[in-house]
């Protein structure tokens, strides 16, 4: 027989539901991932790739410094994945105005269109999910995901949400 529980009972969460929540995380992504995973498979490119087009495609004319902070990787994992899509002519990097030691990074119109692809498979994902899960569940979900963010963290994405 299962328990239903209230909201304020789940704030005292055991371990074992802590652990489905946690496991739930892992095949989420899973799916999340998959249709991506997929197109970028016969190009040679990873989830690295998709990441720093996604947030390039986000944020046109970032510099890599804050594409480094938002993806946490090292500079060396970054320039190898940005010299490929740079190589394929996916992105573009211009010297910065203000300052001519700074790479500003751009999507070219192939770039675009890759991301397109890939972000449109995402988005039918999680419009699928959504509609299952309902409004309320969409407002509780981003909630919990947002708490999960260290501060750091939660400032970059703010900061992507503002433009």
């Amino acid at each position: 027989m299962s328990e239903v529980h209230t909201g304020e009972s789940l704030l005292f969460l055991t371990d074992e539901q802590l652990r489905q929540g946690i496991e739930a995380v892992f095949f989420a992504y899973r799916g999340f991932t998959s249709a991506p995973d997929q197109i970028l498979e016969g190009m040679a490119y990873g989830r690295a790739h998709h990441r720093a087009i996604h947030f390039i495609a986000r944020a046109p004319g970032m510099n890599v410094n804050r594409l480094l902070a938002i993806l946490g990787v090292t500079k060396q994992s970054l320039n190898r994945v940005l010299r490929t899509l740079i190589e394929d002519g996916l992105v573009e990097s211009r010297v910065g105005r203000a300052d001519k030691r700074e790479r500003h990074l751009y999507l070219t119109e192939e770039g675009a269109a890759l991301e397109g692809r890939l972000s449109e498979a995402q988005r039918a994902w999680m419009r699928a999910a959504y509609r299952k899960a309902g409004p309320d569940a969409v407002t509780g979900f981003r909630q919990v995901l947002e708490a999960m963010m260290d501060p750091e963290l939660r400032r970059l994405y703010a900061g992507l949400r503002e433009g």
